[in-house]
């Protein structure tokens, strides 16, 4: 599953702790034996994790943040994407073999496994660890060192046997059920030459990863399931209102029509949606509890949410091959257009990413985002107040009122940073709604009752 080597030169561009516990030899055999019956014990009331199994889930995110960074420099976030949603979903689908609650994604044991009283955060963390491990060996150490410090505060028994045993299965399930999904192949791309259509933006000679318009999708029935409208007519009066605003409200320069709030919103909404949005989840999990069958679920819809929106926005970015703002004002002469006004040397706030306008997958995968977890958490208006690693010194954090609110302004960003035109953060805002809703209502359903 090694990525083609002209995947790792756009890459480059964008840029065990083993513990192993030896009973003493002078335990007798009645002593070894009542030991094990009470670790078995222990553990098939899951009195080791207690009432913070979840933890486990949100433990094996960060995690898994880490090892794309370590292995990649998370310089591609679709990939990043594709993995978390593969990391969430088989933990989600490993607890709920250990006792359905909810409908699985890939593995369905064929034998019953609810009454094996397998520890189902063993098998989480086994799950993860498993996904990840095949994907990043050369991350091996500290992967093992994440799941040992699990293992060994589990301790031992039959449950514990039966959790790793189900999560090792799950994974292998995930890994089966992606394997040829399309993110590993490799297209060619040739840059637009008449006025509307992408041309490579300053910085970068290529787009980034154009064949992942084709990938499988997690939660749709394709990729162009939800293909948003066409973007305005070069000529038109809706094209010239959303031309001059970014024109004036996104630009580099000192007189940039943006308030400072803007300016301070526009960076801070800066870094990859998936990265910042999975921080949103871990952030609002310390106020809001969950068990584990819950916590697995949330951050499996979450992430099989973004990783879609990445590809039906690519479907749509691909299919209409919009120019971006900085090529547009740059050229704005040739658009056949009189109420646009060439601007030769204009610069975006920031630096525009090397891909289609329209959609903005910026807006969808915070859109989508927000469904999913207002879903999760009985409801959208949940105040919460995060930092971002690309936010101004001056401005570190923001509050919001509702997911909904961090989505809308997570997508007018865009417009504030010089990234998009107006039209497209529109549209991405109503791809995002389209997959969450649809998600949350038809995928990883509850059974016999669960919440």
């Amino acid at each position: 599953m090694n990525p083609s080597p002209t995947l790792h030169l756009h890459r480059r561009k964008l840029m065990s702790l083993s513990s192993q516990i030896n009973a003493p030899r002078l335990l007798t055999a009645v002593a070894l034996a009542a030991l094990a019956t009470a670790s078995q014990a222990a553990n098939t009331s899951k009195t080791w994790c207690a009432d913070r199994c979840d933890q486990i889930v949100i433990d094996w995110n960060q995690q898994t943040h880490q090892v794309i960074k370590a292995a990649t420099g998370y310089q591609d976030p679709m990939a990043a994407s594709r993995i978390l949603a593969m990391v969430h979903l088989a933990m989600h689908d490993a607890v709920n073999a250990a006792q359905p609650r909810y409908r699985t994604y890939a593995y369905q044991p064929k034998v019953s496994t609810s009454k094996s009283g397998a520890d189902a955060a063993v098998a989480a963390a086994v799950a993860a660890h498993d996904v990840l491990a095949s994907m990043f060996p050369k991350q091996q150490e500290m992967l093992r060192a994440t799941l040992d410090a699990t293992l060994h505060d589990a301790g031992m028994g039959a449950s514990i046997a039966e959790g790793k045993k189900l999560g090792a299965e799950a994974a292998a399930a995930m890994i089966a059920r992606r394997a040829d999904d399309g993110s590993q192949a490799d297209e060619a791309y040739k840059p637009g030459k008449r006025p509307g259509e992408y041309q490579f933006v300053p910085g970068f000679d290529f787009v980034a990863a154009p064949h992942w318009r084709a990938v499988k999708p997690f939660t749709m029935r394709a990729p162009e399931q939800f293909r948003v409208a066409p973007p305005p007519a070069l000529t038109s009066t809706a094209y010239v209102v959303d031309f001059n605003e970014v024109k004036a409200t996104g630009s580099k320069a000192a007189n940039a029509r943006r308030s400072a709030d803007q300016t301070q919103y526009a960076a801070y909404w800066y870094e990859f949606s998936d990265s910042g949005w999975n921080r949103i989840a871990r952030t609002v999990a310390r106020d809001k509890p969950q068990d584990l069958w819950q916590r697995a679920r949330t951050f499996a819809l979450l992430n099989a949410v973004m990783a879609d929106a990445y590809i039906a926005g690519w479907d749509s970015k691909m299919h209409y091959n919009f120019w971006r703002p900085v090529t547009a004002i740059q050229q704005a002469d040739t658009d056949n257009n009189p109420a646009t006004t060439a601007a030769a040397h204009w610069e975006p706030m920031l630096t525009t990413p090397p891909v289609q306008d329209h959609p903005s997958t910026h807006s969808a995968l915070g859109a989508a985002a927000a469904v999913a977890l207002a879903h999760a958490f009985g409801g959208d208006r949940v105040a919460f107040t995060m930092a971002s690693p690309s936010a101004l010194p001056e401005a570190p954090e923001r509050s919001f009122k509702s997911f909904r609110a961090a989505a809308k302004e997570n997508a007018d960003s865009r417009v504030r940073a010089g990234l998009h035109f107006r039209f497209a953060t529109t549209a991405g805002l109503q791809l995002g709604e389209q997959i969450g809703h649809q998600a949350v209502r038809d995928m990883l359903a509850p059974v016999g009752g669960a919440q």
